[in-house]
């Protein structure tokens, strides 16, 4: 609360003696005093605006980068999670190809992790308690249990492949049948004259 001076009470004595008390501020009393009130208002669109600018900084640059322990996936993730870049380094190919998507998709979760983290950090300025950063906090998907990737896994071996199956040739469709040819008549002519 603000603490003002002024006049206490309205009247010929208090005035005379020129009694000058301090008094707590009132939502009320600031709502009687147009300028007061204004000057509360702009004071706090100022502040919101700070910080709205503020966050607007902090989020664009909230994105969450990871790296795989070996070094074959580096991974960069915007605010939202969605993906921004994947680079895949000289040992990805050696990997196969179940083990290096086991390996995006964990490396992608630790960069939505990070992403998570940054974009929490951002809504700092609007408080711990707001509005705004209870939202953000459920919107955020939980954390899931890590997914463990063994390292000595050996690659799956492929199933033995068949030799293509050849399809038994069709015979083909016959014909439709003739239809019975009408005679034309010389008078139908005659007959239709459009």
């Amino acid at each position: 609360m603000v603490v003002i001076t002024r006049w206490w009470g309205v009247g010929a004595a208090l005035a005379t003696f020129g009694e000058l008390r301090v008094h707590r501020y009132h939502p009320l009393e600031a709502a009687l005093d147009p300028r007061q009130w204004l000057d509360d208002y702009e004071s706090r669109l100022a502040d919101l605006k700070q910080k709205s600018d503020e966050l607007q900084e902090n989020l664009a640059a909230a994105n969450g980068t990871a790296t795989s322990p070996d070094g074959a996936v580096t991974i960069t993730v915007g605010p939202g999670g969605g993906l921004l870049n994947l680079e895949l380094g000289h040992r990805a190919c050696d990997l196969g190809p179940a083990r290096l998507t086991a390996l995006i998709m964990t490396t992608a979760r630790d960069a939505q992790k990070a992403a998570s983290a940054k974009v929490v950090e951002a809504f700092a300025p609007m408080g711990d308690g707001s509005e705004a950063m209870q939202v953000v906090l459920d919107s955020m998907a939980r954390d899931e249990e890590p997914e463990v990737v063994d390292d000595f896994d050996p690659e799956p071996e492929p199933e033995p492949q068949r030799a293509p199956v050849r399809p038994q040739p069709v015979a083909p469709p016959r014909p439709p049948a003739a239809r019975p040819v009408q005679r034309a008549d010389e008078d139908d002519d005659d007959n239709q004259p459009w």
